[in-house]
């Protein structure tokens, strides 16, 4: 057993994010167009603020959407613009504040703090011991993971039309992920749909994400976990995000009842994430943990971006819902971990006129095939970002070659901004 073991660890150090990010790209051509020239326009991680590029230059990014819906309904099977979108949001979502997992969890107290503070870090203390206790989660140095997923775009909405997909089983895309992280802020994970891949990852001071469709670009604000590590991966991480939340009631999910825990983001972190005419409004996340077992059975997020408009001058709001169910929870080395599990993303737009709206529906359904816990020859090494991304001095805002290629670029390439409605 120890021979196979030492096996699979060598076979994984092999498998490293250093050793396998050269070969990524070329593992993974980025989908063409029809005409075999061209890809089609870039959704990247949220809506255009302007014109969106190529194929749809002439309408914004939810009117690209509607207009690819409308000439191939979701019945009509494997589609790159479909796979953009399903990876730009689902792929690599990351959570609303910075974390850092070495900080010690709050004590409980009741002493001048509000009730509903205490009732949460009850919560979290029941959270940590059910999953595998505060000194074993410590002990973990990192952690290795691999899964398998299936996303569809299931439904789309206008204020006059509704389109689902019948037909889900089969238009289902299957892929797979592999996800290693280094405590709450060094991570790094490959997913894949098909022939499309995206790479992202985060060295403590800086998160990134690579696209085929449009290269590497660093997250706006301050470096944050990666949302999927919170969906029944890593329970330490997931306690730190939670640590300043608070109780709000109870619910019931699945038909266990579960208490509510709310955390929302400070102003001054969403100025932070803010840029140019995306302006973040909102983003809060709820915890849902069950009474009956101490885990985290449901986690939910909302998202709100305002986008100024400097032609019109009226406003567009994207609003993101994420909500992810957690189940067949099995310990891995006395650490209690989601082995199963399904979200779905509603991404909802509105204002310009006030019966203009439109809300998209994707699903995703997951599995963690395996997990290990400190992998021996995982490294800061393994987290370092992509070579094309540029900073200024550690710990400063990454200026993107991308960005300074704008200044010179085609007007309907200038107008291709993008408010990351999933960051």
């Amino acid at each position: 057993m120890e021979r196979r073991k030492h096996g699979f660890f060598s076979a994984l150090q092999g498998l490293s994010p250093g050793r396998s990010r050269s070969k990524s790209l070329a593992m993974y051509p980025p989908p063409v167009g029809r005409s075999g020239g061209k890809v089609l326009a870039p959704l990247v991680e949220g809506p255009c603020t302007g014109d969106a590029v190529g194929e749809g230059r002439k309408a914004g990014w939810g009117e690209w959407v509607r207009a690819q819906l409308a000439k191939a309904p979701l019945a009509g099977g494997h589609r790159s613009w479909d796979l953009r979108l399903l990876l730009g949001v689902m792929g690599a979502p990351l959570a609303p504040v910075h974390v850092c997992a070495a900080e010690p969890l709050p004590h409980l107290s009741i002493k001048d703090t509000p009730i509903e503070c205490c009732l949460a870090q009850y919560i979290l203390q029941q959270y940590t011991a059910a999953s595998g206790g505060v000194k074993l989660l410590r002990s973990i140095r990192n952690s290795y993971a691999m899964g398998k997923i299936r996303m569809l775009a299931s439904e789309f909405e206008t204020a006059t039309k509704v389109i689902r997909n019948r037909n889900a089983s089969r238009d289902s895309q299957p892929g797979g992920f592999v996800l290693w992280q280094m405590a709450a802020e060094m991570w790094y994970v490959e997913l894949a749909i098909g022939t499309c891949k995206i790479l992202a990852g985060c060295n403590g001071k800086i998160a990134w994400r690579h696209t085929p469709w449009l290269g590497a670009h660093a997250a706006i604000g301050p470096a944050r976990p990666l949302r999927r590590v919170l969906q029944g991966l890593d329970p330490l991480t997931t306690a730190s995000m939670f640590s300043n939340a608070q109780c709000i009631g109870e619910k019931k999910i699945n038909g266990e009842d579960c208490f509510i825990l709310k955390l929302g983001t400070d102003s001054q972190t969403l100025k932070a994430r803010s840029e140019g005419p995306a302006e973040i409004i909102r983003h809060v996340m709820f915890g849902y943990f069950s009474q009956k077992t101490g885990l985290l059975s449901h986690l939910e997020d909302s998202h709100l971006t305002r986008i100024q408009s400097n032609s019109s001058g009226e406003a567009v709001y994207w609003e993101t819902t994420i909500s992810s169910f957690l189940d067949d929870y099995r310990p891995v080395e006395g650490v209690m971990v989601s082995h199963s599990g399904r979200t779905v993303v509603t991404l909802f737009r509105f204002g310009e006129m006030a019966m203009s709206h439109t809300k998209t529906r994707m699903e995703e359904a997951w599995t963690i095939e395996e997990v290990s816990f400190n992998v021996p020859g995982l490294s800061m090494d393994c987290f370092i970002p992509p070579g094309d991304l540029k900073c200024s001095s550690v710990g400063e805002t990454c200026e993107l070659p991308l960005r300074e290629k704008e200044k010179t670029a085609t007007p309907s390439f200038n107008q291709a901004k993008v408010a990351h409605v999933t960051e």
